[in-house]
């Protein structure tokens, strides 16, 4: 049952972003990364997944989209000082800070398709 006056496409849409992170992080934990953060929320923004490898500590935005240029075009300039704004918060909250390396992300769900994986986006 959906709450009263919820838009089913939004309601459909918000569902479909959040299978998107979730194949996006099964995608990076087979790569050899591990999840710190799903939906990681701050005043400044939102970041889909913050994942580490070692001393990289990395911001993934996700986007599910039916073409690989439109997702990447989907993570607007707006987005990506978001991303970058919340970055900073979760990176002052890690006792390492001093010695992590950064790296945005973008990640893109494509129907029946492997993920592509855009390291070092922004």
């Amino acid at each position: 049952m959906r709450p009263a006056g919820a838009d089913p496409r939004r309601l459909k849409a918000g569902r479909r972003g959040r299978v998107a992170e979730w194949i996006a992080a099964a995608y990076l934990v087979c790569k050899g990364y591990r999840i710190k953060q799903l939906r990681y929320r701050t005043h400044a923004g939102e970041i889909d997944i913050v994942a580490r490898k070692g001393d990289l500590a990395v911001f993934v935005e996700v986007k599910a989209r039916r073409l690989e240029q439109a997702a990447v075009d989907a993570v607007t300039p707006l987005a990506q000082r978001r991303i970058r704004a919340a970055s900073l918060v979760w990176l002052s909250q890690q006792r390492d800070f001093a010695r992590l390396s950064l790296r945005y992300d973008i990640i893109a769900v494509l129907p029946r398709r492997w993920p592509r994986h855009f390291p070092d986006a922004f």
